[in-house]
């Protein structure tokens, strides 16, 4: 059977895993692995750290536990998963004028670097289908699954024991020459695919702690986060109100938090990664925008700004709300900046929504 070209398909598991390999490299992946479908072997960690409410506001991770520590169930008669990383960012730090852009006045908001481009969903996905729909073609009988993030599936760790890399403390998969500037994809399937050889079994991070250090809610502990402090969190998923002592250390991240990745030894900026590349989904698009504007949003125009990408999740009351606590950033340094204006103006609104209110009524209780 042909695919991926004009070479035919191994029906082998070794030489279809071989096919999968270069296959993956040639759909832009940056790195690729295959592993059995095995139960995860952390699922008593998983289920204690859910019993901690480590989760925050993640409610959905309380549904389907069978899942998350059983892959396999995902599709049934699964043997084996493929995963795929790709490579969203080099490493390279954001350049960041002191507090404004050339534009007098207009300070920006940050984004996490894995949404700075495509939604990640619909490139991993679209490209892993491709592989998918050419070995089925060539496996008759065969039948598989495309997943990533959305499913739940325990993707970093499928991915350490596929040989893709090795957790590390901040609990993000760490890959040798590409650090943790990755989104992740896998595809389960009943076909019989031969285990790519694991790392060996070594801690990544040794003493470091910069992970740990830097994190500015104390969100991290040894290969744990607590999801109620992540700034990442609080942005993207708290559709409430957040707590006051953790959207107060947000600093100027609008949707997202990239500090516990910039700190990392692993991700710092050298020749060789730097001769990895970036792949081209993400351009940069969307990296920061005007807290100005943001706070003047309503559906259309976030729809507007965003486009399709992977912070379209966020609503415009929380993006908003994120707008207010990255003013406070602002506002520490130069207490009398037209931010402060706006926030004034926002809870005077007796129309405006009450989170946002409450967020700018929070901020300014905090400004001299």
């Amino acid at each position: 059977m042909q695919g991926g070209g004009t070479r035919v398909i191994p029906t082998d598991p070794r030489g279809c895993t071989e096919w999968c390999l270069t296959r993956a490299r040639e759909l832009g992946f940056a790195a690729a692995g295959v592993c059995d479908a095995s139960p995860s072997r952390r699922g008593a960690e998983l289920r204690a750290w859910l019993e901690q409410g480590r989760h925050g506001p993640m409610r959905w991770m309380l549904s389907h536990f069978d899942v998350r520590v059983d892959p396999a169930r995902i599709v049934p008669g699964t043997q084996s998963v493929l995963v795929v990383a790709a490579r969203y960012h080099d490493g390279r730090p954001d350049e960041r004028p002191a507090r404004k852009d050339a534009v007098e006045g207009s300070p920006r908001g940050r984004v996490a670097r894995y949404a700075r481009g495509e939604d990640y969903h619909r490139v991993m996905k679209r490209r892993l289908r491709i592989l998918q729909h050419e070995l089925e073609a060539a496996l008759p009988g065969t039948r598989g699954k495309v997943c990533c993030d959305i499913e739940p599936v325990p993707e970093r760790e499928l991915a350490e024991r596929a040989g893709i890399g090795r957790i590390g403390k901040n609990t993000l998969l760490i890959t040798e020459g590409v650090g943790s500037w990755t989104v992740l994809a896998s595809y389960f399937t009943t076909a019989r695919l031969q285990p790519t050889a694991q790392p060996a079994a070594q801690d990544p991070c040794g003493t470091c702690t910069r992970c740990i250090d830097a994190c500015p809610t104390s969100a991290i502990s040894p290969w744990s986060v607590d999801a109620s402090r992540c700034i990442t969190t609080i942005t993207i998923e708290q559709r409430s109100l957040p707590e006051v002592d953790v959207a107060s250390r947000a600093g100027d991240w609008l949707f997202g938090c990239d500090i516990c990745q910039e700190v990392c030894p692993h991700n710092q900026p050298t020749r060789q990664s730097r001769r990895r590349g970036v792949d081209p989904a993400w351009d940069g698009r969307s990296a920061a925008f005007e807290l100005h504007e943001v706070l003047q949003w309503d559906q259309r125009s976030r729809r507007a700004a965003m486009g399709v990408s992977a912070l379209t999740r966020v609503g415009a009351i929380q993006a908003r709300r994120n707008a207010v606590w990255c003013a406070l950033d602002v506002l520490r340094t130069d207490p009398q900046h037209p931010l402060r204006q706006a926030l004034k103006s926002i809870t005077a609104n007796d129309n405006e929504d009450p989170q946002v209110r409450q967020a700018a009524e929070s901020v300014l209780a905090m400004i001299p």
